[in-house]
Parts: C-alpha cells; structure tokens; sequence
C-alpha cells in the first residue's frame, strides 16, 4: 500500500505513522504537512505545504495512493463555531474532495471523536461540526470512508499532543490509565491500536463506514 498521511506530528499521527512504517505491506507512506515529522525511515516521504485549504500546486504528487489516513484536527477549547468549522469542516473536505478527485479508488480514514453527532442539531458545537464533516466526506466519491470515534486515547510510544492543554492533561491521566482500562475498557484506545485498525480496514475493509471505540479495538484484532 502506498499512504498518505495528514497530522503526523500529532499524538495520534505519530503512533499512525509508526505503525505504518512497521506494516510489512506498506509501501510509501505520504507525509503532508507544515513542517517535517522529524522522522527518518527508508518508506517515508515528506510533502511540506503551507495551504491546507488548496492543494493544487501540488496535485501531481498526490496521485497513486491507496489510502489516506487524515488524523489533523484542533481543539474546540476558546472557539466559535464559525473558526472551528473552518479549521475542522472547510479543512478536512478541502484536502478529501481534492483526494477524491485524483484517487477515486482510495480509503480515507477520518480520526472524528466519541459524542460525534451525525444529526448535525445537537447542543455541543463541536460534536455539530464534527457530525457535519463525517456527513459530508461519506458524500464523497472514495471507495470507502471510515470514521474513527476513538474516546480517551493512551500513548503507548511516548507520542506527544501539539497542544498544552492536551499534553497537561494526557500527563496528569497517565498513571490513571490502568484503572481508567478496567473500569471503562470499551472507551479506552492506544496509538498502537488505532494505527492498527487503521491499516487492517484500509486492506480488508471495515463492518460499516462509522466505527466507535469497541470497533476500531477489534479492527486492530484483525491487523
């Protein structure tokens, strides 16, 4: 398989990108981003664009791929609606529509989020706009979209989120994370896992397009 692969310097990103550097079958991974991972490895192959609302200087380097795993996202913290459709909505569907275009035969996973609300009417706005993405991209022409609703996600290889909220309360949690597992083990996820399910419905596919915690957990069974 060959990958493309957006928010590599994520928490998420980051344990996706080492399992697909791992992953016997994969090729070429992709990765597309503002600046370098930092990450050196004989598969990976940086694509540094500064537009992620316009790809089409770069079009003719985004042909040929199977599958793209997009786990780019913000936080909604300190938001209003109108910037964080723009940075969550108009974003993702900027780099998908444009990948649906130059690869109608690809897997595109999507990293959505637990509470994700599909009616687009609820009273949390991220779970609105987030509802609105996952709706518009299963429009798309791909052979087949994904959306992973991960809930609490434990980083298993010293992965490290951007943002200082996130990192501060990643680390308070951390040693909480054994008996977060067994008093909630249908919502917790790893990095490890996720890259794992990631790969395993790119190559077999998956039970349906929207996939919680407990789907993308046996997904990763599979890989």
């Amino acid at each position: 398989m060959k990958i493309i692969l957006f928010g590599a310097s994520g928490m998420v990103g980051q344990g996706v990108l080492r399992e697909c550097l791992a992953a016997q079958d994969v090729e070429e991974v992709l990765v597309l981003g503002r600046s370098s991972p930092g990450v050196h490895h004989p598969k990976l192959r940086e694509l540094v664009h500064q537009d992620f609302f316009d790809y089409a200087s770069i079009e003719p380097q985004l042909h040929g791929y199977d599958a793209c795993f997009f786990c780019l996202g913000v936080s909604a913290a300190g938001m209003d609606e109108a910037a964080y459709t723009r940075l969550t909505y108009e974003l993702t569907l900027a780099a998908a529509s444009t990948l649906a275009r130059l690869n109608p035969s690809m897997v595109f996973v999507y990293v959505s989020g637990a509470g994700t609300d599909s009616t687009e009417q609820g009273r949390s706005m991220w779970a609105r706009v987030k509802g609105r993405t996952e709706n518009a991209l299963l429009r798309l022409p791909f052979r087949a979209i994904y959306l992973f609703r991960p809930g609490f996600i434990e980083a298993v290889h010293g992965e490290r989120s951007k943002t200082t909220m996130s990192r501060v309360v990643y680390t308070v949690t951390r040693p909480l994370v054994p008996v977060l597992r067994a008093l909630f083990p249908r919502h917790i996820l790893s990095t490890v896992t996720i890259g794992q399910a990631m790969l395993a419905v790119a190559r077999e596919g998956g039970p349906s397009a929207v996939l919680e915690c407990p789907d993308i957990d046996r997904a990763a069974q599979r890989a």
